[in-house]
């Protein structure tokens, strides 16, 4: 057991890297030396893994954005709390300090409703412009953008296929 945490010796905060991806040389044997098995062979495991790799890259840029996701979600769970729980006494208190010293009984609660409703909102509207700056994984969305240019002509002929009809 550490003296920093529960049962943890790493670092304070967490950065989330991808350092490369891992892709063999395509151009390791002599043009015309090898076979179509070897070359479908070599395609297949570039593409199963450049896919892991997007996948790992895509991982790495949710884990930043999850930090901001779950501060807001935090803080949308204190509003609930809040708008629920009403802190019952420190309320009730001041609803009935209220009565004491200058409005009706109806008055003075509703007053006090109307402040718990304004914290809860206040709250609620930092939670959310906390939620709003949790960001889509770009790099991924761009990078596997490209996949579609590595068979150049094949992709555009095949989605042109497709649309045409049987008598068109």
């Amino acid at each position: 057991m550490s003296k920093d945490g529960l049962y943890t010796d790493g670092a304070e905060s967490f950065g989330p890297k991808v350092n490369s991806i891992p892709l063999s040389d395509v151009d390791t044997s002599k043009p015309g030396e090898t076979s179509i098995g070897t070359l479908v062979s070599n395609a297949t495991e570039q593409i199963s893994t450049l896919v892991r790799s997007e996948i790992e890259l895509a991982k790495t840029e949710l884990a930043a954005s999850a930090k901001k996701g779950g501060i807001g979600a935090g803080l949308f769970g204190v509003a609930g709390v809040i708008a629920l729980y009403s802190s019952f006494f420190f309320f009730f208190f001041l609803a009935e300090l209220l009565t004491h010293l200058w409005f009706d009984r109806w008055a003075a609660y509703l007053i006090v409703f109307l402040l718990m409703i304004v914290i809860a909102g206040v709250l609620a509207a930092i939670g959310f412009s906390q939620v709003k700056k949790v960001k889509k994984p770009e790099k991924t969305i761009e990078s596997v953008g490209e996949l579609k240019h590595l068979v150049p002509g094949k992709a555009t002929n095949a989605v042109e296929k497709r649309n045409k009809g049987l008598y068109t």
